[in-house]
């Protein structure tokens, strides 16, 4: 790989957001020969994207090498100096030696290790596929969600032809027993033992409203007939009056036609 050195000079130093930085230990990297004994060189390592920098400290302005993290591996490894915590980078290229580097502590090197071995794009190519196949059974289960719950409304709010001839209708209204908006069944105990249904509904409405547990004040339904009986009350009361009126001027009338 032919690389410019002053760019990738440039790109290093530049204010670009690293993606992890630290002190390592280092005895070699691909294409050099380890260095078996020793305690290695401590340098300043800076991760960009897929490329791993190396610098004399941490204030250089010049990397000393330069990774190319694909094609590899990063995987636990022994250093050449005990009680140290090391990891290798391998590459599959046939001839390339490993390039061994170690931590300062477990942290540190848990935190390389995860570091690098999510740095190459083929890492990030099978995190794109995985949240693309996530993606696509979320719209799937969303879209299936969706047909279900509108099959759900529009069966729900299908109209519904009344049938004139059923004993059960009345004027194109389904009448309960009870007259109630949610067309509960009467209970028993709202109707005398031995009474038929037509005699209870003759004693009026405020006796029909008061036993089947309703406001004789105003009434709580939907039922037309019960609403009919309720609000024509006042004109039976009036009409009643108007009879009783009637009745008690016609002999009066009577007399004053005599001779």
């Amino acid at each position: 790989m032919k690389l410019n050195e002053r760019s990738v000079a440039h790109y290093a130093l530049s204010d670009s957001p690293a993606d992890h930085t630290g002190f390592l230990r280092t005895w070699g990297g691909p294409g050099t020969p380890p260095t078996p004994s020793g305690t290695g060189r401590r340098c300043w390592f800076v991760l960009k994207g897929n490329l791993l920098f190396s610098f004399e400290s941490r204030e250089g302005r010049a990397p000393l090498s330069l990774v190319v993290l694909e094609g590899c591996t990063v995987e636990l490894a022994e250093a050449p100096v005990p009680e140290e915590f090391a990891f290798a980078i391998r590459f599959d290229a046939p001839g390339v030696r490993p390039h061994l580097l170690a931590a300062d502590g477990p942290a540190a090197q848990e935190a390389w290790v995860k570091a690098l071995s999510r740095a190459s794009f083929g890492y990030m190519r099978l995190v794109v596929r995985e949240l693309e196949s996530q993606l696509r059974d979320a719209r799937q289960s969303l879209a299936l969600h969706r047909h279900s719950s509108w099959r759900v409304v529009t069966s729900r709010c299908k109209p519904q032809a009344p049938d004139r001839w059923s004993p059960g209708l009345e004027n194109g209204h389904s009448r309960s027993r009870d007259c109630s908006p949610t067309g509960l069944v009467e209970e028993p105990s709202s109707r005398p033992a031995g009474r038929g249904l037509a005699e209870w509904e003759l004693q009026g409405p405020a006796n029909l409203l008061l036993g089947r547990g309703q406001s004789p004040v105003s009434p709580e339904t939907s039922c037309f007939s019960t609403l009919h009986d309720w609000y024509g009350q006042e004109i039976m009361e009036l009409r009643q009056g108007w009879l009783q009126r009637a009745r008690g001027a016609q002999p009066e009338c009577e007399e004053q036609n005599r001779p």
